[in-house]
């Protein structure tokens, strides 16, 4: 009995000093300057007697500060709401080739494709991208309480993959827009969308750049958000958000060599979204408006050899219209535009965009390294999709003319088409039938007095002043 007793005395004896040297030389090492302490996630519901709260990393090391990881689930709740599933659907009398009729498919709807929308007011306007509803017969709007609507079209701009639509109905829930200008690089957002026709999909990320232009070489330039919160097909037209629900972007495309996300997700500013959806319930379409250069982002080398120290900004080419009107020049430097700091061209481009003809904005520039300003007034964008042979046309101005050693054309701004391939800013248009032309107003007024069976005879001249006409 002495020995069992002697035992148990033993043990506790054991316990008891392994536990002081613990709390002795372990546990008061978080004290005593140690450099890689352990820090836990700790997500307990707070209470009175917490030391922490929900959401809060907790280090049991007095040298750290709490840092707050944000709470999604407001912004969520309220963006699932106001995010609907869109249907574009094509009605069909009969088989469309010899295919589909041995395939057994005959009239009919099919469903040509799938996109997300954004309910903007209560009334039932919904904003989405153009690629979503082109093309459709039908288009079926399902929001999040499944309940379905066939919606009608109000507009779009192909340009900019910006469309209104609409459904009757009344007190929906909806996106207020918030402020694209000032979002910053680094800030959380959550994008929500109906992926692979999974319905209301969020997703969280934060914003890895903005102005990013993916038309690279294009006179098209675009300036999208770009993003890491996923997005994949059936995403386009959806939201994307701050953490406190503000609309600032409409989901647009992904970068994928496999048609699913790999990282990179773009959406087109909300200030752009909001302009264009504004102008197709004003006025029935867009004006888009111009500030009338023609340039490219600073080149650091370039402005160097300029005597710039520099390297962002825009440099002016040439001008026309109401930049010329307003003292600008070729070769200034556009620093700022109203203030905001100008560092590409897809910048200055994505504020323009913003704009309509008739408004004025203040242009900061450099010109012999002396900073000037000047207040332009901004003219309508002149553009015309000549069909026959898959042009977007736009005026020219006497700078660019004189490249191609002519005083006269037509500049082609976006050559898409199927039957002849035209380099980029390698050819003009002089004439159409036979007929000079010097501006889209003259191209159009030609194509609308043509017989709809007639075919088209376009003259082109390159920059040595070469001329060639083809028959579309």
């Amino acid at each position: 009995m002495k020995k069992l007793a002697l035992m148990v005395f033993a043990s506790l004896l054991g316990g008891a000093i392994a536990l002081g040297s613990y709390i002795l030389f372990i546990e008061d090492s978080h004290f005593s300057g140690n450099q890689n302490p352990q820090i836990e996630s700790v997500y307990a519901d707070s209470s009175e007697n917490d030391s922490f709260h929900r959401g809060t990393l907790v280090s049991h090391h007095s040298g750290y500060s709490a840092a707050k990881i944000p709470d999604f689930t407001e912004a969520a709740a309220t963006t699932i709401s106001a995010v609907v599933h869109v249907k574009n659907v094509e009605v069909r009398d009969a088989p469309r080739n010899i295919s589909e009729y041995l395939m057994g498919i005959r009239a009919g709807k099919v469903i040509r494709g799938m996109g997300s929308g954004v309910v903007i007011t209560p009334d039932g306007y919904i904003v989405t991208n153009n690629h979503v509803i082109e093309g459709a017969s039908e288009l079926e709007v399902t929001l999040s309480n499944n309940r379905t609507y066939k919606a009608k079209v109000i507009g779009a701009d192909e340009r900019e993959d910006i469309a209104l639509i609409k459904i009757d109905e009344k007190d929906l829930n909806y996106l207020p827009f918030g402020d694209s200008n000032s979002t910053k690089i680094g800030q959380w957002v959550l994008a929500v969308g109906n992926p692979f026709n999974l319905t209301s999909t969020v997703t969280a990320g934060i914003i890895s750049a903005k102005g990013r232009n993916l038309n690279e070489g294009g006179t098209r330039l675009q300036s999208f958000i770009q993003t890491d919160a996923a997005i994949n097909p059936g995403n386009s037209g959806g939201a994307l958000v701050n953490t406190q629900g503000e609309l600032i972007g409409i989901n647009a495309a992904i970068s994928s060599r496999t048609g699913s996300y790999i990282g990179y997700s773009f959406a087109i500013p909300s200030n752009t979204a909001r302009k264009i959806v504004e102008d197709l319930m004003e006025y029935g379409d867009v004006k888009h408006a111009i500030l009338g250069i023609s340039g490219n982002t600073v080149d650091p080398q370039k402005a160097k050899e300029l005597g710039y120290s520099l390297s962002q900004g825009v440099f002016v080419a040439s001008v026309s219209e109401g930049a010329e009107e307003a003292g600008l020049k070729s070769g200034d430097l556009i620093t700022e535009v109203d203030g905001i700091k100008v560092r590409m061209m897809s910048d200055l481009t994505a504020y323009i965009g913003t704009k309509r003809p008739g408004d004025r904005v203040e242009i900061t520039y450099l010109r012999n390294k002396k900073e000037r300003s000047a207040r332009v007034e901004l003219t309508e964008y002149d553009m015309y999709i000549l069909e026959v042979a898959d042009l977007e046309l736009i005026n020219a101005d006497k700078e660019y003319l004189r490249q191609f050693k002519t005083e006269k054309g037509v500049r082609i701004a976006q050559a898409t088409s199927r039957y002849v391939k035209i380099p980029q800013d390698q050819y003009i248009i002089v004439a159409i039938d036979g007929t000079p032309v010097n501006s889209v107003a003259e191209v159009r007024n030609i194509i609308k007095n043509k017989n709809s069976y007639e075919r088209t005879r376009i003259t082109f001249q390159n920059r040595e002043g070469q001329r060639e006409t083809l028959a579309f």
